[in-house]
């Protein structure tokens, strides 16, 4: 199946983007970053797609998800014992 791109323009006030020292494209890219991450964390999006989203491999996205302090495994303690015997 092939995938398309859909666009989705906000108006963002311009004072947001001096404050933070963003240009268009940085900002861009960490919404894009932050929203896949937020919607990994709450298990609206697998590892892969919210990867996509944030325009990273599959792993480097689950490392830096790590670094976000997202658990990305979700094993309770009994499954992780079962898993580890």
């Amino acid at each position: 199946m092939k995938s398309t791109d859909r666009e989705i323009r906000i108006k963002v006030p311009e004072d947001i983007f001096l404050s933070a020292s963003f240009n268009e494209t940085q900002f861009a890219t960490e919404m894009r970053e932050t929203l896949a991450f937020k919607l990994f964390s709450q298990g609206r999006l697998s590892g892969g797609k919210a990867a996509k989203l944030a325009g990273m491999s599959r792993v480097q996205f689950l490392l830096e998800a790590g670094k976000h302090n997202i658990d990305w495994i979700s094993f309770d303690q009994d499954e992780l014992r079962r898993e580890l015997s």
